[in-house]
C-alpha cells in the first residue's frame, strides 16, 4: 500500500485528552485490502505504543466505486463489536440507506458507484430486463443483519478532546450541536474556503486530496483510496498528529 506523501508527524494547536490516542481514517470505497492494511497497522502501533485509551474513527464512505464493500462493512463490523470502533456517515451509505427503503433512488446510486456495491452483493444488473424494485428486493435478500446493524450505527458527528470528527465538514459560523445532518455529510466550498477557527478542530474527509490537507483549522485525510492506492490514516495523541 502507498503511504500519503506527507511528513510523518506534524504539531497542531489542538489537543486529545490526556492518556488517548485517536486513529481517524478516511474514505475507504470498498478497498477493503487497504483498509486490512491499515487495521493492521492500528493493532501493531496499539502494541508497540501502548495507551489507556485508544479510539478508532472512520469517516465514511466505505461503500461504492472500489471492488468489494461488502467485505468492507465486514470489517468494520468486527471494529465496532471488538474495539468499539466510531463509525461515521458519509453521504454514500446516506444513499445506500436511501435505496434500502427506496427503489426509486436506484439510478442515482449507480452514478455514485452504486453498481460496485451491489456487485459485491452478488447483485449483478440486467439491463432492461428488471425492474428499480425488482433489484431492491434482490439486494433486501442478501443484505446481512451484521450490515443492518452497522448501519444502525453510523453517527453523523463524532467529538473528543479539541477535535471533530465528521465526514464533509461543517457550516462556518453554525454551532456543532445545531449543524444540520445534511452538511456533515455533503458540504464542500462554504467549508473548505472557510479560514477562521471552528469550535474544534475538523478531521474530514469527502473531498479528496492528493496528500492529507493539514490547515490551521482542519485536516482533509480522503486520499482517493479507490483510485490511488492510498488510504491515509492518521494518530492524533496530545497535540500531535503521526501519519501511520
Amino acid at each position: 500500500m502507498n503511504r500519503a506523501s506527507a511528513a510523518p508527524s506534524r504539531s497542531i494547536s489542538a489537543s486529545a485528552p490526556a492518556d488517548t490516542r485517536i486513529y481517524a481514517v478516511g474514505d475507504i470505497h470498498g478497498r477493503a485490502d487497504l483498509l486490512s492494511e491499515i487495521i493492521a497497522r492500528i493493532d501493531d502501533d496499539i502494541r508497540r505504543r501502548p495507551i489507556a485509551h485508544a479510539v478508532e474513527v472512520y469517516l465514511g464512505d466505505y461503500i461504492d466505486r472500489g471492488p468489494h464493500s461488502r467485505a468492507v462493512l465486514d470489517l468494520l463490523a468486527v471494529r465496532l463489536v471488538a474495539n468499539g470502533a466510531v463509525c461515521l456517515r458519509g453521504n454514500h451509505e446516506a444513499v445506500m440507506e436511501g435505496f434500502l427503503q427506496d427503489p426509486a433512488i436506484l439510478q442515482y446510486w449507480q452514478q455514485l458507484g452504486g453498481m460496485q456495491t451491489l456487485a459485491s452483493y452478488g447483485v449483478e444488473l440486467h439491463d432492461g430486463t428488471e425492474t428499480a424494485s425488482d433489484v431492491h428486493r434482490r439486494f433486501l435478500d442478501v443484505f446481512p443483519r451484521a450490515h443492518e446493524l452497522v448501519m444502525q450505527c453510523l453517527r453523523n458527528r463524532f467529538s473528543c478532546g479539541d477535535f471533530l470528527f465528521v465526514h464533509a465538514g461543517i457550516r462556518p459560523g453554525v454551532p456543532i450541536e445545531h449543524q444540520d445532518a445534511n452538511d456533515l455529510i455533503w458540504i464542500r466550498d462554504e467549508f473548505l474556503d472557510c479560514t477562521r477557527n471552528h469550535e474544534r478542530f475538523v478531521v474530514h474527509g469527502h473531498t479528496p486530496v492528493p496528500h492529507p490537507d493539514i490547515r490551521s483549522n482542519r485536516i482533509n485525510i480522503d486520499t482517493c483510496a479507490w483510485r490511488t492506492g492510498t488510504l491515509t490514516c492518521i494518530a492524533i495523541e496530545g497535540s500531535t498528529i503521526l501519519f501511520l
